[in-house]
């Protein structure tokens, strides 16, 4: 699986939001800023996330954006949706769409495997887990497996 660059800003993007929710709106700039994103590219990522109902943009001195709903309810896999489409595709396809024949036959259900589990993963962690640093602890346990941060 990829993590495109525009899931990777949209994600700090929207903990940035969870993390400052208390403070009111955040205007693009400042986002774009602690994050290191840049600020038109954010402001396209907003948009989308904004159309998606997972922002909501306020207009004026005061304005700026704030999460829809509380940072408990968003999953970082609605983040990734929102922005990017399907978590798992192959070739642009959804794994159930695809068939397969001969020896390529196991194929699909190994895709469907792995989408299962990016999606185990991925709608099993809200933006709330990743801002306090409160992983679940099958997520933290994964990344205590042999090997995990090890790049073959």
């Amino acid at each position: 699986m990829r993590i495109s660059a525009r899931a990777d800003y949209a994600v700090r993007a929207a903990l940035q939001l969870a993390a400052s929710r208390d403070a009111g709106p955040l205007k693009a700039e400042a986002i774009a800023d602690a994050q290191d994103i840049p600020h038109k590219f954010l402001e396209s990522i907003l948009n989308d996330m904004r159309r998606g109902g997972l922002v909501l943009s306020q207009r004026g001195g005061n304005g700026g954006y704030r999460l829809s709903k509380p940072a408990e309810s968003i999953t970082i896999a609605d983040v990734i949706r929102t922005v990017d489409g399907p978590l798992v595709s192959v070739r642009g396809v959804r794994p159930p769409e695809l068939s397969y024949t001969g020896p390529a036959e196991s194929l699909l259900p190994l895709w469907v495997a792995l989408r299962s589990n990016v999606r185990e993963i991925l709608d099993g962690v809200s933006l709330a887990d990743v801002a306090s640093a409160q992983l679940p602890p099958a997520v933290s346990a994964l990344t205590d497996a042999p090997g995990a941060w090890v790049n073959p």
